[in-house]
């Protein structure tokens, strides 16, 4: 059995297709299918069992499958660490991040970050959700997702930085804009903003909200967005109010056209980092992190884990 033969057997496993695989890999269902029939005989026993459509794994293939899975995304990072080191470039730091982050987090940060560390590449990718983040960190594609800190997810250390108060978000002309804070019963019935769907925020916001004993929570709203920044947008043009977490160097001077209300009572959002293992970073994916969390006076890197 080679790893390659794992890596077959874990994309059977999640693709439910023998000829799937093949068209994937380039070659036949056949080659496959001796790839499958090795690591069933490395582990004596059954690992897949056909179905009137494709394949599944059987109880002692979803052991496996996990396992490998893990395994594989584990050392596909090495290998590409290796592959830094042997180009002398000082490695690179693979970061997903939401669509706003980079601005909001992480603008100073990387401007002395470089000129620290000026060999070091950092590639961002962009995904829309914790979730998305979460499987970047998990397959291996990224070292590094900030995120919205969530519940615990097998096999991800969160680890969080800051904590953002909520604040509502008004046009400066709103009746509501002298206000020095409102409640949380006050969101009733207001023409609000709603927040992603599958966002952690959303739901962390959802959740304090229906919990509150001074109010129901805000009414349905006909706009929504898919992210805080184009949230804050549409509220100071007027087309509704905004319940989001202030974001880190959002002055009131720099838009003279909104107001930002502390909401009273409202637990604040934390965000911060996902990783698989913070011992087993690269240096430069530490520095970086570390780079970050100094930069926005978060605790010290590593500290604070939550873990599934």
């Amino acid at each position: 059995m080679t790893l390659d033969d794992l890596r077959a057997f874990v994309a059977v496993c999640e693709a439910g297709s023998l000829s799937a695989v093949a068209r994937d890999l380039g070659c036949t269902q056949s080659a496959v299918s001796q790839r499958i029939k090795r690591v069933e005989r490395a582990a004596g026993i059954g690992l897949l069992e056909r179905r009137p459509r494709g394949v599944a794994p059987t109880q002692a293939g979803r052991i496996l499958h996990r396992a490998a899975a893990d395994g594989l995304s584990g050392l596909d990072l090495a290998l590409r660490r290796l592959a830094d080191l042997r180009a002398g470039d000082g490695g690179t730091v693979r970061v997903t991040t939401g669509a706003t982050t980079v601005r909001h987090f992480m603008a100073d940060a990387v401007v002395a970050f470089r000129a620290r560390h000026p060999h070091v590449n950092l590639e961002f990718r962009t995904e829309s959700s914790s979730s998305r983040c979460f499987e970047a960190v998990a397959d291996g594609s990224s070292e590094l997702a900030w995120i919205t800190i969530g519940p615990p997810v097998r096999g991800i250390e969160q680890h969080p930085v800051v904590r953002l108060p909520w604040v509502l978000a008004v046009p400066a002309d709103d009746p509501l804009a002298g206000r020095e804070c409102i409640e949380p019963g006050e969101l009733a019935g207001i023409r609000h903003i709603r927040l992603p769907e599958n966002s952690t925020s959303r739901m962390r916001l959802d959740g304090h909200l229906g919990h509150q004993d001074t109010g129901p929570a805000p009414a349905p709203s006909t706009t929504s967005v898919a992210d805080w920044d184009t949230a804050l947008l549409l509220a100071e043009l007027g087309v509704g109010h905004a319940v989001v977490p202030r974001l880190p160097g959002l002055q009131a001077t720099a838009r003279p056209a909104l107001r930002l209300i502390p909401i009273a009572g409202l637990p604040p959002l934390a965000t911060g980092w996902a990783v698989r293992r913070w011992a087993a970073l690269s240096p430069a994916a530490v520095a970086f992190a570390e780079t970050v969390t100094a930069g926005l006076g978060g605790a010290a890197a590593g500290e604070e884990t939550t873990t599934g």
